[in-house]
């Protein structure tokens, strides 16, 4: 049942036949909204077409799940694989389909759909759509044949719809819209009806480690620094420089936004910082989320990979990054310190040595490896997560809650007792489970093996065997040996190698710990390190294979829980069935506990998972706003069910401040909406009879007002309609709307040479900057070319700019005087010289390139469809003039010329068929 406010929001829309824009907040279940507009279409009003979008997948399965929860008839989807002639008849059935915006506007174009039986559209992404989209070219069509279809759009994504100039404004005008309907979560019915019955909240703050604490102030400080340098270059808005808008990803898209046009003249320190904060960003957001050891095995990556050119790594607090994170994990003590340590401890501790060639590794309680060389010894730390003890807590108070309510009898009949744990990811929420099924410390212990382990595999792949001379001539890259010396002038370097050393040799004692184990050693502690190495091998392994939702259960005569496998979204769950007893030496250590059924859900999988699994607790490890929003809708549909919220925050962390941010963003992009719709200005006439097409208006604008004088009695020329044909793949493209707008008459048809045609002599290739490069990588341009000198005499390269960004390839200083094969200039000279008749013409935008074609087609006739798809593909008319392959055979060379559309290739086609046939007499 669709909430108050949902109902409201649907009455609204009805009382205006032309339609209108919807921008909810965040997770207020907008799939449940067009679900129930859904059910209310009937077939008798005509077809209504939902215009999908890659980005709108995830809506459509949560609209597919609303429908079968209601029983409803699900939309199919139109495909490019139907034929013709049956999406006609889907097209007139009356019901509503999904269907891409490609394949709608070529269907439009080629009148291959009754538009006089279409109902209206819905677009499900209107937060990414602008005046030159495909859902605007689809809209200006249909409300220009068709005015009485209504165009509803709706839009989750509120910030995005106040990015750039008049964003809202400009997007009703492209879709014809003239009502503007603002839902927020602050609005009175909607705030009224969430927390009428609201769900018992625990908030719980969770103080971090005293290394977390210090490897968080370390990058702000980091990012800060990285903000001032990017503030010198006096070439950015620094309103928009800020620490705490550097925490989400627009904040990337805002810098590029500003830098774009003038990209090619800065300098590579500037480039790089904008690179360097989101590396930052994502330190920040990959320290609350994952674990120690995964945290410095990130670290060592960034290291290796953008050791050489990044800024942010010399900044003067960036080592403190590095050092917190090893001391999170491990630290480096001298060897008499650990024989001090055996000596008090005697022999209580447990104790392990393997003798290699040429160290001795030793292992006592929780430490490690001694490189007798460097008299350096490697001791464990593995800091756990902080959250990890807490959510254990939680997950026992819950299963007593649970007995309590059991033995009172109290226990209510929709309560069943599922506990859904929501992690950012799929990897957090393995880790998780893992945590609860097993020692929190174990599972470090696995991630710390996995951690040594790879650095042998780095050091074998950064190492191959080489034969090295016994007597070297030379030094350096002169003789592509490296000497290495045993004694190191600088400490620092020093102690890096000891650090190094000591690294490879607790790793090499793991490695041949495993190999003990697996040779048959009946060591009890070697075989426990051995599964522990394999098991986290396995998981590696398997990772791929989990689903979003992992589930936790227990046996009743098991005191341990047991991971079973998440049953699928769109099932019913049903009790999930558990494996038997599984022997552990490293048992929880509150094991005889018991714990309820745990599911784990990953928030960026996107699905349905409140209605499905219907959770009576729900801890949010990683806070998020859309799925808070989604708990509270969830709690509001279901008034009488008990629920219970944690809410787990590191206390004074960016994750808080980053939760508490979105929601400030959001409610600052509605007041700025609710503004804009105060003072917005929509044409009284915004019926869809071609407003804002410019059809009529700016293509005889070419024309000059004098010119029209000069006629007798001021009458106005009868224009010719002009025609371009369009390939099916340009439509991906925003250019044949612009050409439509300029009223043009688009084809579109399969073009085996070139993208458009503009008359029978102008072929015309058209290549983005980034199409351009990939082109003369893959030396596709040069065939491209070649086809079109062939069969047409006027052959164009049509190089297109973007609007918004710089109208170069490069900057002057980098044009140099010589032809170098790795440079786009010397690529493009080489071109012309080997295609003589080839014309490159260069495009700064869209209009531009409109305004080019115009020019281009003047004076020239226009191109024949027929002929152009033959080109290349002169097998449709070998096809229309032979019935058989012996008609072919008897055609003479004349006739074949005239069928293949060319006298070269006719006379080798008759060659191959007056062959002699090869014999071996």
């Amino acid at each position: 049942m669709a909430l108050k406010f949902h109902q409201q929001i649907i009455s609204d829309l009805l009382e205006d036949s032309n339609g209108g824009l919807v921008i909810l907040s965040s997770g207020l279940s907008l799939a449940k909204l067009i679900a129930s507009l859904l059910i209310l279409h009937s077939p008798s009003q005509g077809t209504l077409l939902l215009l999908l979008s890659p980005a709108s997948q995830s809506l459509k399965s949560r609209i597919l799940h609303q429908l079968s929860s209601l029983s409803s008839p699900p939309p199919t989807e139109i495909t490019s694989d139907l034929p013709a002639n049956h999406r006609y008849s889907l097209y007139s059935s009356g019901n509503p389909f999904f269907i891409t915006p490609r394949i709608l506007i070529v269907d439009l174009l080629t009148q291959r759909i009754p538009v006089s039986s279409l109902a209206g559209i819905f677009i499900l992404n209107a937060h990414s759509l602008s005046e030159t989209s495909t859902e605007a070219f689809i809209v200006r069509i249909v409300k220009t044949l068709n005015a009485s279809a209504y165009v509803r759009a709706f839009s989750d994504r509120p910030q995005a719809m106040v990015s750039g100039f008049a964003k809202t404004e400009r997007t009703m005008r492209a879709l014809f819209l003239r009502r503007l309907h603002l839902w927020p979560r602050f609005q009175l019915d909607v705030s009224q009806e969430l927390e009428r019955e609201p769900p018992e909240v625990v908030d719980i703050r969770v103080s971090m480690s005293s290394y977390m604490v210090g490897i968080q102030k370390a990058i702000i400080e980091v990012m800060d620094a990285c903000l001032k340098e990017m503030r010198k270059t006096n070439k950015v808005d620094v309103d928009d420089l800020t620490v705490e808008s550097g925490l989400f990803k627009s904040f990337d898209e805002i810098v590029r936004r500003q830098l774009d046009p003038i990209w090619h003249t800065l300098g590579k320190r500037t480039k790089q910082l904008v690179s360097d904060l989101k590396t930052l960003r994502k330190l920040l957001d990959y320290l609350v989320r994952y674990d120690a050891v995964s945290f410095l095995k990130f670290l060592d990556t960034l290291r290796v990979a953008e050791s050489y050119r990044s800024v942010w790594l010399f900044a003067e607090s960036s080592y403190k990054i590095f050092d917190f994170a090893k001391k999170r994990v491990y630290r480096l003590i001298k060897a008499s310190e650990v024989k001090s340590k055996e000596h008090v401890k005697n022999t209580s501790g447990k104790k392990r040595k393997l003798k290699g060639d040429n160290a001795s590794v030793e292992a006592v309680g929780g430490a490690t490896a001694k490189n007798v060389d460097t008299g350096v010894v490697i001791e464990e730390v593995l800091e756990e997560a902080p959250k990890w003890k807490v959510l254990r807590e939680i997950l026992l108070e819950t299963q007593e809650e649970r007995e309590k309510q059991t033995l009172s009898e109290e226990e209510n009949s929709d309560n069943n007792g599922i506990v859904l744990v929501a992690c950012k990811d799929e990897r957090s929420c393995m880790q998780l489970e893992d945590c609860i099924t097993n020692n929190p410390q174990k599972v470090m212990r696995e991630e710390w093996e996995m951690y040594l382990l790879s650095k042998i595999e780095i050091r074998n792949v950064q190492t191959p065997q080489k034969k090295k001379q016994k007597t070297p001539k030379g030094f350096g890259i002169l003789d592509g040996v490296v000497p290495v010396t045993t004694i190191q002038s600088s400490e620092g370097s020093s102690v890096c190698r000891q650090e190094h050393e000591a690294l490879m040799a607790a790793a090499s004692s793991i490695r041949k710990l495993g190999k003990t184990a697996a040779s048959g050693n009946n060591n009890p502690e070697a075989q426990v390190d051995k599964a522990s190495s394999t098991k986290g091998k396995a998981k590696k392994e398997s990772s791929s294979l989990r689903r979003p939702i992992r589930s936790c259960s227990k046996k009743k005569t098991n005191s341990e829980p047991e991971i079973v496998t998440g049953s699928e979204i769109e099932e019913k769950v049903s009790e999930a069935s558990t494996s038997g007893p599984r022997e552990d030496s490293d048992a929880p250590p509150n094991g005889a506990m018991k714990l309820p059924p745990v599911h784990f859900y990953a928030l960026e999988s996107d699905q349905p998972i409140l209605d499905v699994l219907k959770p009576s607790v729900i801890i949010v490890y990683h806070p998020d706003m859309t799925f808070v929003r989604e708990i509270e809708v969830y709690k509001a549909e279901n008034p009488l069910k008990k629920l219970k919220v944690y809410f787990l925050f590191y206390d004074e962390s960016t994750e808080v401040q980053k939760f508490e941010a979105s929601i400030r963003r959001e409610n600052g992009a509605f007041e700025s909406l609710i503004r804009q719709k105060s003072s917005m200005m929509i044409p009284v006439d915004q019926d869809g009879l071609c407003m804002g097409s410019n059809s009529s208006t700016d293509y005889p604008a070419s024309s000059t007002q004098n010119s029209l004088t000069r006629k007798a009695g001021g009458r106005k020329e009868i224009e010719k309609e002009t025609q371009v044909i369009v390939d099916m793949r340009e439509f991906m493209s925003s250019l044949p709307n612009v050409l439509h707008q300029k009223g043009m008459k688009i084809i579109p048809v399969t073009l085996e040479v070139g993208d458009y045609i503009l008359s029978p002599s102008i072929c015309v290739e058209r290549k983005s900057i980034q199409d351009l490069f990939q082109s003369f990588t893959s030396g596709r341009l040069f065939h491209q070319v070649e086809m079109m000198s062939r069969y047409y005499r006027i052959p164009v390269l049509l190089i297109e700019f973007s609007q918004d960004k710089s109208f170069s390839f490069q900057s002057a200083s980098d044009i140099s005087d010589d032809v170098t094969p790795y440079n786009i200039i010397s690529k493009l000279s080489l071109l012309v010289l080997h295609f003589p008749r080839l014309r490159i013409l260069w495009s700064r935008s869209l209009h531009a390139t409109a305004e080019i074609f115009t020019t281009l087609k003047s004076n020239q006739d226009e191109p024949d469809e027929s002929r152009a798809i033959r080109v290349d593909a002169n097998y449709r008319s070998i096809m229309e003039k032979c019935k058989s392959l012996s008609e072919l055979a008897s055609l003479p060379v004349e006739e074949l010329a005239e069928v293949m559309g060319g006298h070269k290739v006719a006379k080798s086609l008759r060659e191959f068929l007056d062959a002699k046939y090869p014999t071996l007499l």
